[in-house]
């Protein structure tokens, strides 16, 4: 079967990753924990997920392993902080103009990960 990356595309996947920060910009419960370059915040977030969603690793390629959770390790993560940056992930992906089964797929590939970012 081919890969969620492949049947998203990449131009779709950049859409979700615009939708994403833009929906977390917009939500105070989360916004605090982006305070860097957004452009450069939603490059990585892109590279991450062309990898993560079944395309080729050009995060790895750039920077090395993710090591999510030490990267993530200096920011203040807590379960409700999760649980908004699922809340927001779900509404950039509900926004895409693709088939209901694609989102669904795609959306739980992420609640584990989130889990695991949970450090505070």
């Amino acid at each position: 079967m081919e890969s969620i990356y492949h049947r998203l595309g990449e131009d779709t996947l950049k859409l979700m990753v615009d939708n994403f920060y833009n929906h977390v910009m917009a939500d105070d419960s989360i916004n605090h924990l982006f305070t860097t370059d957004m452009e450069l915040v939603k490059r990585k977030q892109f590279l991450f997920l062309t990898g993560f969603l079944g395309g080729p690793s050009l995060y790895v390629a750039e920077y090395g392993h993710p090591r999510m959770r030490l990267r993530h390790m200096p920011h203040a993560i807590t379960e409700k902080s999760a649980i908004s940056w699922l809340k927001n992930m779900r509404k950039a992906i509900w926004d895409l103009d693709i088939d209901e089964s694609l989102k669904i797929e795609i959306f739980n590939r992420f609640p584990q990960t989130a889990a695991h970012m949970v450090n505070s």
